[in-house]
């Protein structure tokens, strides 16, 4: 008479039905030892069947790593991290990871609690977005040797990994882009502070005015917050200016919905009344009238070599921290008042 089948499926009822060993189940499962492919291909059938996914932490009592990565980002912060996301589970997925998701809410004791928590779930290793803080958790992690990546909002530590977009060339590119059309009141809304990406767009920012030989005022720059509201009363600030700016580099697509909402608000004509550029760049970027000249920043590439940077941490635990900096694209369109 068979053996009754438990509501869970174990290795000993694949290799039943497979009508192989256990020893040969676990070699298909872990991938310890090379099995003829007409073997695999049965006890992959079995599998599928039965819908075994074996105990991954068992597992990694043996293997010392569950195959699976911590990934630590504020879901609200941006629309930009969902597609980084997104990025970062294809390439694990790619490389027969899982990706345990954590939501920071922007904020650094939220970001302890859940970075703690992803540890207890004894992932192999953390990619971060950090949130604005004082960055006792990456030291904390650092000091701990936890394999970690920062993603997007690097910081000047040589001790870690980190991967993200260039912002002080870019920004730049997008300033000058606006003096070269003849504005010489450029305005900026910047991101919340504490953020190492609003502080670099910025200095972009700053950049391009003096390469276009601008001058700088403090007070063509108000601070968005790197939210939607943010960004709308962020350009209030600058319209109730005694010279308000002719055009605005807008640094990043939060703050751009904001300053969209408020120019139509004030039945300002975006491109014409007010020329406008933006860090960032989303789906809808071309959609709206008329379609955003943005700085769109290499999304899947940066989720890619965040996995490929932890995987090579995974590897080789001596190996030294590694910065990568990777480079937008200027899509250029018509808010900025080209025809």
């Amino acid at each position: 008479m068979p053996r009754p089948r438990s509501a869970r499926p174990t290795q000993r009822d694949i290799a039943e039905m497979a009508g192989v060993s256990i020893t040969t189940v676990s070699h298909v499962v872990n991938g310890t030892r090379a099995v003829a492919e007409e073997t695999k291909a049965a006890v992959l059938r079995a599998i599928e069947t039965t819908g075994y996914t074996g105990d991954a932490i068992a597992r990694s009592l043996v293997t010392g790593g569950t195959r699976s990565i911590g990934m630590a980002i504020s879901l609200v912060a941006n629309p930009y991290f969902a597609a980084l996301m997104h990025a970062i589970e294809r390439e694990a997925s790619a490389n027969g990871y899982t990706v345990l998701l954590a939501d920071t809410h922007d904020t650094a004791g939220t970001e302890r609690d859940v970075v703690r928590a992803l540890r207890s779930r004894r992932v192999d290793g953390l990619l971060i977005t950090p949130a604005p803080g004082d960055g006792s958790v990456l030291g904390e992690l650092v000091s701990l040797d936890v394999p970690t990546v920062l993603m997007d909002r690097l910081t000047t530590r040589t001790d870690i990994d980190q991967v993200g977009a260039e912002n002080i060339q870019a920004t730049s590119a997008l300033t000058a882009h606006l003096a070269s059309l003849g504005h010489r009141r450029i305005g900026m809304i910047s991101g919340a502070p504490g953020l190492t990406t609003s502080d670099e767009r910025v200095l972009g920012y700053r950049l391009g005015l003096g390469r276009s030989g601008l001058s700088w005022s403090p007070d063509l720059v108000a601070c968005g917050q790197s939210s939607r509201d943010g960004g709308g009363l962020a350009l209030s600030t600058l319209l109730a200016l005694p010279e308000p700016p002719s055009a605005l580099v807008v640094a990043n697509d939060s703050m751009m919905v904001g300053v969209l909402h408020e120019a139509r608000r004030r039945g300002l004509r975006i491109g014409q009344d007010l020329p406008v550029v933006v860090y960032d760049d989303v789906e809808w970027a071309d959609l709206v009238d008329p379609p955003l000249t943005t700085m769109a920043q290499p999304i899947d590439e940066i989720g890619r070599r965040a996995v490929q940077l932890l995987l090579a941490r995974l590897a080789d635990p001596g190996r030294p921290a590694e910065t990568v900096r990777l480079p937008p694209t200027l899509r250029h369109r018509a808010s900025c008042g080209c025809s």
